[in-house]
């Protein structure tokens, strides 16, 4: 496995420490880290998935819309923050990989180094009440 920027790697350290749900991309979209309060969300401990890319993960979820329709990725929040290099913010429902379909909020934004290296992407999210 590649070595990863030291930013990166530096905020995957943050996102350990926070208790917001985290999910952190690179700049193709692949799933780098969720932290432990994201594990709750999506259904499953990062340990057990590990590393995904974007087909994979935004799939893996089943996002839709409130009326069921399934979002392209293209829709989501942190595939916008890595498109268009901007924040982003949506709300949508996902289905976790323990099959429990929860409605979510989320706020990305894009990571960048110095010299405006991408550097990928950061989600976080937290589940509304219904």
């Amino acid at each position: 496995m590649p070595q990863h920027p030291v930013e990166l790697i530096l905020t995957k350290q943050l996102a350990s420490y926070l208790a917001i749900p985290i999910f952190l991309v690179n700049p193709e979209g692949s799933l780098l880290f969720y932290n432990e309060p994201a594990e709750t969300i999506l259904g499953c401990r990062y340990d057990e998935t590990g590393e995904m890319d974007l087909e994979t993960w935004s799939a893996a979820f089943t996002p839709t819309d409130d009326d069921g329709e399934s979002l392209p990725p293209e829709r989501l929040p942190l595939v916008i923050a890595l498109s268009e290099r901007r924040p982003a913010h949506g709300r949508f429902r996902i289905v976790g990989l323990d099959g429990v379909s929860r409605r979510i909020a989320v706020t990305a934004f894009p990571v960048l180094a110095q010299g405006d290296r991408d550097l990928g992407a950061v989600a976080m999210f937290w589940e509304e009440q219904e």
